[in-house]
């Protein structure tokens, strides 16, 4: 029975992990498309270089704000703290994790049944989510500073590998 037990503890320990680290990146994900979102699509940044051309000007562009690489890097400074509003959901047939919010961004109640609320999972949460941050930032930007479709599965999935068990997980709205 203890070489049983033995033999199945490293497998359990890493699909926790794998399970964790997905939940953290479809959160992160999630999480900084709805604080996209939430930006005014008029609101324009300057980019451009401080060079000046042979005629004298300077090449200057407006682009919007909400997907500009400024924006993006200073949500990703923050964002992991929104990790806190999240929950733990165990597959009653799969025994597989998953992490919901259980605060919603609007108010609105939310069926919270069987989800698990507490401080260890917000903060294993959180440090998986700045990890993946730290990480995949540069692909973070790449993907969200356009208009991608399906950047839960392209990032976490297909890029990136931490949700390669879960590509059957259905896309949920927040």
């Amino acid at each position: 029975l203890a070489a049983a037990l033995a033999a199945l503890l490293p497998a359990a320990c890493a699909r926790r992990s794998q399970d964790l680290h997905c939940g953290a990146c479809r959160a992160l994900v999630d999480e900084l498309e709805w604080e996209i979102a939430q930006v005014d699509p008029r609101k324009t940044i300057q980019m451009g270089s401080f060079r000046i051309n042979p005629d004298g000007s300077q090449s200057v562009v407006e682009v919007p704000y909400a997907r500009s690489e400024a924006h993006l890097t200073e949500l990703l400074e923050r964002v992991c703290e929104k990790m806190k509003e999240y929950g733990e959901k165990v597959d009653p047939s799969t025994h597989r994790k998953s992490y919901v919010r259980v605060i919603s961004h609007d108010g609105t109640k939310m069926d919270l049944s069987g989800v698990k609320i507490d401080g260890d999972v917000a903060s294993s949460l959180k440090f998986a989510c700045e990890s993946i941050a730290e990480e995949y930032e540069d692909e973070l930007i790449e993907f969200l500073s356009h208009e991608a479709d399906n950047v839960k599965d392209r990032l976490c999935s297909k890029r990136t590998d931490l949700c390669d068990h879960a590509l059957h997980i259905p896309h949920d709205e927040l």
